[in-house]
């Protein structure tokens, strides 16, 4: 079996259910080719001794067939026994499968695509509900291992559950794609070996979605990568973008709606002015939307500082997502050559500047280690101050020290050194300025520069840089 790269958190999780002395109801969810299928079977590789997946759009009757040819695998048969009438037959089955094995060892129940297999009046949440409650929770050898891509159904009906799974969960994993450490690691283990300015320019464009990376060819460039997979007639990633969404939520037109809303808006929203932007109605429909956008990983809400969470920036940070809405949609170049061409236009280079800061945010235990503040209580915020006559400033990351200073972190890509000029040193200095008169804090502030390669030191950056983070801080394990 393929080697299982990354995912140390996650691993911890299980490796604590198998530990467990207790029956576990554990659910992996998150966005569809992340790998969660992958992480259970490897895992718990020793302990499966039964597994399910659900069909997209099958009937009762379908997944049933399917049910009894997952017991015939299971019993090690080549006769397929008679499909179940229904589930609550189903889950007698296998009950009498398990119980015997349960009584020897610690063993694993997998259903894979669990909101599939509950499919319009099939009776299946119930029928599991039942199981679970009046038999399964009573087995302390017993780990029942659920995932699902769906996200709107995850966590409606089994995360936040108010019916027979309230409560039940035992252990939740929210898989998110690789960071940038696990996509290296990824990427050697398949024999691609590329430099880390490249790897940055493919989770850019990608992310750390290990199915995307699968698709990179031994001694491709990132260039000839995206221009493959981007920007050719059967490219991969050429018409993921509406599937992607799709197979996630219910209405996903109105989850693409807030997604582009965030796309044109690098700077982010609040939550009044996405429901402004999208049409949306402001109540619990428009939280579920935001939370279900939120726990896939697509957007993540930045808390402004001296500010409460009712306040959140919202922003988009998923790099497919961002990339495939700049260059991809509406693009009428294709093939070789595509994205070397659009790669030197100034929306290359907003975007780029954009995406990259995106991908600090989601390493800022990375640059907190790097600054050598991993050991300080820190919290983590954004600011904006937008006055009336437009003379407003903007720190997208600020880390407010317990140890009486505030790092202001300004984040620049560049594929050399960055250089700071006259002009945007005085800019950096309005925004240090402006911050400190409108926060009234009396701490200590230090700019730290995260860039890719460093700053190149000149008269502007001396005595205005008090730290520097680059990329190779990023990809730290």
């Amino acid at each position: 079996m393929e080697l299982l790269i990354g995912r140390m958190a996650e691993k911890k999780i299980l490796s604590e259910a198998l530990a467990s002395s207790s029956s576990e109801l554990l659910a992996v969810f998150g966005r569809r080719r992340v790998g969660k299928t992958f992480l259970i079977r490897s895992v718990f590789q020793k302990q499966l001794i039964f597994e399910l997946s659900g069909v997209h759009d099958a009937n009762a009757a379908e997944q049933l067939l399917n049910f009894s040819k997952a017991i015939a695998n299971a019993l090690g048969s080549q006769l397929t026994p008679a499909a179940p009438k229904n589930w609550t037959e189903a889950f007698w089955q296998l009950r009498e499968f398990a119980a015997p094995i349960l009584k020897k060892r610690k063993a694993v129940i997998f259903f894979d695509e669990f909101p599939w297999l509950s499919s319009h009046k099939s009776g299946f949440l119930s029928a599991f509900e039942y199981f679970w409650n009046q038999w399964a929770s009573q087995q302390p050898n017993l780990i029942v291992a659920i995932c699902g891509s769906a996200a709107t159904w995850m966590i409606k009906k089994v995360v936040n559950s108010k019916g027979g799974l309230h409560n039940r969960l035992t252990r939740k994993i929210r898989l998110l794609p690789f960071t940038l450490h696990e996509t290296e690691q990824y990427l050697k283990s398949n024999n691609i070996h590329i430099d880390r300015y490249q790897i940055l320019n493919i989770f850019m464009a990608m992310g750390g979605v290990p199915h995307y990376l699968k698709e990179l060819k031994k001694g491709e460039s990132a260039t000839q990568a995206i221009d493959r997979l981007c920007f050719t007639k059967d490219g991969l990633l050429s018409t993921e973008f509406v599937n992607l969404y799709r197979s996630l939520f219910e209405n996903a037109d109105r989850h693409i709606s807030v997604v582009k809303a965030l796309a044109d808006k690098p700077s982010g929203l609040t939550r009044n002015e996405i429901i402004a932007a999208c049409n949306l109605q402001s109540g619990g429909t428009t939280s579920l939307l935001l939370e279900e956008l939120v726990e896939s990983g697509f957007i993540t809400p930045h808390l402004p500082f001296q500010k409460n969470a009712n306040q959140s920036i919202y922003k988009l940070r998923d790099e497919y997502s961002l990339f495939y809405l700049k260059f991809i949609e509406h693009s009428r170049a294709t093939g070789a050559g595509t994205w070397l061409k659009k790669s030197s236009t100034s929306s290359w280079r907003s975007w780029s500047g954009y995406a990259f800061e995106g991908i600090c945010m989601k390493h800022t235990d990375n640059i907190k280690q790097a600054l050598g503040i991993s050991g300080v209580f820190t919290e983590t915020s954004a600011w904006r101050h937008a006055p009336k006559d437009g003379n407003g400033a903007q720190v997208d990351l600020l880390l407010d020290r317990q140890d009486n200073v505030i790092s202001i972190c300004e984040m620049k890509f560049s594929n050399t050194e960055f250089v700071i000029d006259k002009s945007y040193a005085a800019e950096l200095h309005y925004k240090l300025d402006v911050f400190r008169r409108q926060s009234k804090t009396k701490k200590v502030l230090f700019l730290a520069m995260v860039t890719t390669y460093g700053i190149k030191n000149n008269v502007h950056s001396i005595g205005l840089v008090q730290n520097e983070v680059t990329m190779d801080h990023l990809f730290l394990p």
